[in-house]
């Protein structure tokens, strides 16, 4: 970019941060998560130190939050709450620490883990930051942030949550100032969702948002059903000078806090010096998907307080703590074109392609758009800004256009008319597909290579089997190596292989040779249900692969099955009973399989499944049931041997009909299926 379109860049990310800071501080309803906040705000940072003469500090990036709403009283905080900077690698970590010992004049003299400095690490909880005030050891007032000088009077939602004591612990000091975050936890957050789902409210999209809008009703029952959390984190003031010699380090003041009755994160540590704090922080990365509330990094305090203080502010973050936040799981980058790939089925798959992107510990250039129809949904175009979300190590897709970041001189995409692999034909698929759960039959929207010898569908079809089998031995360019050698043909082939026809080739020898068939000898044995999914059926993914398994038990009796059989399983809806079902009438499929059979893939036993009372009956719930969730339900079927379909047939056995009860009445009683209500079917689970 010229010194033009830098500065364009910067106003318009200026103007969008500015944006989504008001939506966050003063709305406490985040329109975009953290990381996606993150991501823009750093770009901003790193195009100002490119580019200092751009540097504006009354820029909304240099102040702290934003003004409060009306509708609740405003209080002034006593001390000011800061916000805490930000680093994301071991390096900048590191920087931030040299740079206070350089402050402090100990860079010269300073010896790691002898005249460093300590330090106080706690988790970075993903929730709302408040203020409590204790007069005589009572609550008396609870504040939201707000913009760090002005907050808002929320303290009878804060009486709601029972982590927040209303009376300390004796002994207290008369006065006392305790910040900390509320937050809900990961299942109250999951419940809260699906019942918002099934009333077809807006869900929430995290922990914070959860947390932010149930302290923000105007009636504080509404927050006692959200069964929120506090954690307390500091303490901004006390009265009494004996009380401010005991709390002379950060880490006594959570010693302080858990004597006088809060809960802490449980996680928390003091470190002698800095060097040990990366690894630390990778501990807890390990523990995070398990832990009953969600975090996004971890705070380090310079532990001594008057440092601390000695230290003083730079901007709106204080210099002596900053948070060590984990790899962005979103990020923002800007599309240089989209690319189709061809996947092994032969389906036609976007690919957005930017310039290299740090997301979620990774590096990513492209992201999948997944087909037409969600491009079109998002308004993608090459140019654009988007938000890019990586989950594990899959490839990331694109999931929102930042279109206030568009300049107008974005191109729309247009799909190839051939296959850009073999130059075949492509079609697009018209036939109706499943969505069940929604009550709904929709189109297919993909594109597929109509050439049945595409180079591309074979490739990657070897690609995903030995995937699923798990033989790790066998990378793509081993496999296209064999095929080229003339080894193996198809995937079948590779159970034939031996020793001694890897050993001869180039760059393997023995060992190698060795290492490759053992791999192979021992994963001859698999699940049904990873079978099924290794066929690479159109349509038929992990998930689905494991409904057939259930439900039909043996590869022989789903091979035998009609469509009818296949579309009355929970979840699998027209598309996919069609599309397995002619995957079995297919003799070169059938012959495939047999081929891998004679070479010596077993598949293992299944369990047997579960009997019960229920055991050979087929419900169908329909309507609102008073007494449990329609969830719950289908969990005491399950149990006591039953199953549960979402369409009635003629081998429904029973339809469970609630208040409201839809279509599927109308259905079970014109097919001649009995229908039961709540009751009874109580009565059929004691």
């Amino acid at each position: 970019m010229n010194k033009i379109e830098v500065e364009k860049r910067i106003n318009k990310l200026r103007k969008e941060i500015a944006r989504l800071r008001e939506a966050y501080h003063t709305e406490d309803s985040p329109i975009v998560t953290d990381d996606i906040y993150d991501s823009l705000t750093k770009e901003l940072k790193v195009l100002i130190e490119q580019y200092p003469e751009f540097e504006d500090l009354n820029a909304t990036e240099n102040r702290v939050g934003g003004k409060p709403l009306d509708k609740f009283q405003k209080v002034k905080h006593e001390i000011k709450m800061f916000s805490i900077g930000n680093v994301f690698s071991d390096e900048e970590f590191f920087a931030w620490e040299k740079r206070n010992l350089k402050l402090l004049g100990l860079e010269s003299s300073r010896t790691p883990g002898v005249q460093g400095l300590e330090y106080f690490c706690e988790l970075k909880l993903d929730g709302l930051a408040v203020s409590l005030i204790y007069e005589k050891g009572k609550f008396t007032r609870g504040v939201t942030r707000g913009d760090g000088e002005v907050g808002e009077d929320i303290t009878s939602n804060l009486r709601m949550i029972n982590t927040i004591p209303l009376v300390l612990n004796s002994p207290f000091p008369d006065k006392i100032e305790v910040r900390g975050e509320a937050v809900m936890k990961k299942n109250i957050l999951k419940k809260l969702n699906d019942q918002n789902e099934k009333e077809g409210k807006t869900l929430f999209a995290n922990s914070r948002n959860a947390a932010a809008g149930s302290l923000r009703q105007l009636d504080p029952n509404l927050a006692k059903e959200r069964h929120l959390d506090f954690f307390a984190y500091e303490i901004a003031q006390i009265d009494g000078d004996d009380w401010k010699e005991k709390i002379n380090k950060h880490s006594k003041k959570h010693e302080l806090l858990k004597d006088l009755g809060f809960t802490l994160d449980g996680y928390s540590k003091k470190f002698s010096s800095a060097k040990d704090i990366p690894n630390f922080v990778n501990q807890i990365s390990k523990i995070r998907e398990d832990l009953p509330f969600g975090i996004d990094g971890v705070v380090i305090n310079i532990d001594d307080t008057g440092i601390f203080n000695s230290l003083g502010v730079v901007g709106k973050d204080p210099r002596g703590i900053i948070a060590y936040k984990y790899p962005a799981e979103k990020a923002t980058t800007i599309i240089k074109d989209i690319k189709i790939k061809v996947g092994r089925t032969g389906v036609l798959t976007p690919l957005a392609i930017f310039h290299p992107t740090s997301v979620a510990g990774s590096t990513v250039s492209k992201a999948t758009l997944h087909n037409v129809d969600q491009i079109e949904r998002l308004d993608v175009r090459i140019g654009d800004t988007v938000v890019i979300e990586k989950a594990g190590d899959v490839i990331p897709k694109v999931v929102e256009v930042l279109s206030r970041m568009r300049t107008g001189k974005e191109k729309k995409f247009k799909m190839v008319s051939k296959c850009p692999v073999c130059e075949g034909l492509i079609e697009r698929k018209s036939a109706l597909g499943s969505s069940k759960r929604a009550g709904l039959l929709s189109k297919s929207v993909a594109y597929y290579c109509t050439n049945q010898k595409c180079p591309a569908k074979n490739e990657r079809f070897l690609d995903h089997f030995v995937s699923v089998f798990g033989i790790y031995e066998l990378g793509p360019k081993i496999l296209r190596r064999f095929k080229d050698e003339g080894l193996i043909s198809d995937a079948a082939d590779i159970f034939t292989l031996n020793k001694e026809d890897i050993a001869i080739l180039e760059r393997f020898g023995e060992k190698s040779a060795e290492n490759i068939i053992k791999e192979i000898n021992l994963k001859k044995k698999i699940p049904l249900a990873k079978f099924i999914f290794s066929l690479g059926i159109l349509h038929v993914g992990e998930e689905t692969a494991q409904d057939l398994a259930s439900n039909f038990g043996t590869f022989d009796k789903l091979m035998k099955a009609e469509i009818e059989e296949i579309n009355n399983i929970e979840n699998i809806g027209p598309a996919v009973s069609r599309s397995v079902f002619n995957y079995f009438k297919d003799k070169n499929n059938l012959s495939f399989i047999k081929k891998l059979f004679d070479n010596g893939v077993v598949i293992e036993k299944a369990g047997k499944r579960k009997e019960g009372k229920l055991s050979g009956l087929i419900f169908v719930l329909t309507g609102t049931l008073s007494f449990m969730s329609r969830e719950l339900a289908k969990e005491k079927i399950i149990s006591l041997g039953g199953k549960v379909s979402s369409s009635v047939s003629k081998n429904t056995s029973f339809v469970v009909a609630g208040e409201e009860a839809g279509s599927k009445l109308t259905n079970a009683q014109k097919l001649g299926v009995k229908v039961i209500n709540e009751k009874e079917f109580l009565d059929m689970l004691k």
